[in-house]
């Protein structure tokens, strides 16, 4: 009895696992990426020398040698001091699976583990970053997959807009979701800002809200872009609309810059 009862038992458990296994591949066969929104705080000028030390010579080229080709890595503009000491690292996955296992596979990474030992294994009273923050989202629908935008510009100069929408309830949400699935994305294409993802917060901070990028050639660019979307007909009538009036309780606008060894 007991054997047949741990058999059993053993069966539904192996069936569990596999449905959460088949549950995560299903929610991506259409195509929607997971995101990580990765945060390093830092007061010291030294430490973000440390950041970027690690990230460049030792997190990015294990991500892709993990299979992870596109990893993007950006700072503040220079006139932003309220989070100017901060790094946002954009990571994007293909399945959840691919997330929860990356800590395996890094660990298991010689190259890695030799190149990040300075920054892993640093003095408790000398850190190289304050403390990180790790954001987790799924793609929107209509945007499933995330897009690495091109310019001539220096990469000082260019333009990477991280928003963060915070609404007041679960319901306001997915309305809020549903505006930009259903038009507004559209907007911003049609006004030439290019966006390199939108997403629905799934685990992390703040919640519930979304967080997307556009990007741009400068700051003029930025400006020129964000007057267009303003103005747009389209955007006038959608907003008023009574569906979606309150359904952003906070907006929280990151001007950003990329890196001399993001990928984006």
């Amino acid at each position: 009895m007991k054997k047949t009862y741990f058999k059993l038992t053993g069966l539904i458990l192996l069936a569990v696992i596999s449905f959460m296994i088949n549950g995560c591949s299903d929610q991506t066969s259409s195509g929607q990426y997971y995101y990580e929104m990765r945060i390093y705080k830092y007061t010291k000028p030294s430490q973000v020398e440390k950041i970027d030390a690690y990230l460049g010579d030792a997190l990015l080229p294990a991500l892709h040698r993990a299979g992870i080709p596109a990893v993007g890595v950006f700072k503040p503009i220079e006139s932003d001091t309220v989070n100017n000491n901060m790094v946002y690292v954009f990571i994007p996955y293909k399945t959840i699976n691919e997330w929860t296992g990356l800590p395996i596979k890094l660990e298991a990474d010689q190259v890695y583990t030799e190149a990040s030992k300075d920054f892993i294994e640093a003095p408790f009273d000398d850190p190289p970053f304050d403390r990180y923050e790790t954001i987790l989202a799924l793609s929107f629908s209509n945007m499933p997959q995330f897009r690495i935008p091109s310019y001539t510009t220096d990469r000082s100069e260019r333009i990477y807009e991280y928003r963060s929408y915070e609404s007041a309830t679960e319901d306001k949400a997915t309305r809020k979701i549903k505006m930009f699935n259903e038009g507004e994305m559209q907007i911003f294409e049609k006004v030439g800002s290019n966006a390199v993802f939108y997403a629905k917060v799934i685990s992390g901070s703040l919640m519930p809200r979304l967080i997307y990028m556009t990007t741009y050639a400068d700051m003029q660019s930025h400006d020129e872009h964000w007057a267009a979307f303003r103005v747009s007909e389209e955007w006038k009538v959608m907003s008023g609309m009574e569906e979606y009036r309150n359904t952003t309780s906070k907006t929280n606008p990151y001007l950003l810059y990329p890196t001399s060894y993001s990928d984006f």
